[in-house]
């Protein structure tokens, strides 16, 4: 079902209170969606790391060694 569709069943009175609106991640070119996080902090924050390539959310600028997962956790060397 979608927003719209629940957005129809919903009463129509005057006091509804509208649902807040969901901050979307920017655009920025990715691999296989149309969509990314801004970065690693972003999706950190929103519980979605590590992502692999091909996942929502993910972005070639978040991969910085070009593996396919971006956000790993760091193990310093």
């Amino acid at each position: 079902m979608s927003a719209a569709d629940l957005d129809r069943q919903q009463p129509s009175g005057g006091g509804a209170i509208s649902a807040p609106r969901v901050r979307s991640a920017a655009a920025v070119g990715s691999s296989g969606s149309s969509w990314s996080y801004r970065g690693c902090r972003e999706a950190r924050a929103a519980g979605a790391t590590p992502l692999h390539r091909g996942q929502p959310g993910y972005g070639v600028h978040m991969d910085g060694d070009g593996d396919g997962i971006a956000c790993e956790d760091y193990r310093g060397r």
